[in-house]
């Protein structure tokens, strides 16, 4: 999916002092795309150097939270 790609870029070009990484959880955040894709994503967008691989699982883990939107409760009442 390029759509990825270009929120990624257009992010970029507005914030070029954040870390690919800060720019690839704002170009996802709230968006419907599976987690294959966004991993796919992922690995090509975002530098190696901007998260620790050791705790990569947990990189992915929070990406994934926040590809889904957030649930609103209604008030009852």
């Amino acid at each position: 999916m390029k759509s990825i790609e270009r929120k990624f870029k257009e992010i970029k070009g507005k914030k070029p002092w954040l870390s690919s990484h800060s720019h690839f959880v704002e170009a996802i955040t709230g968006k419907r795309f599976s987690s294959k894709t966004m991993r796919i994503w992922f690995y090509k967008l975002v530098e190696k150097d901007d998260y620790d691989k050791s705790n990569k699982k947990e990189v992915l883990e929070y990406l994934e939270s926040r590809l889904k939107p957030l649930r609103t409760e209604k008030n009852r009442g």
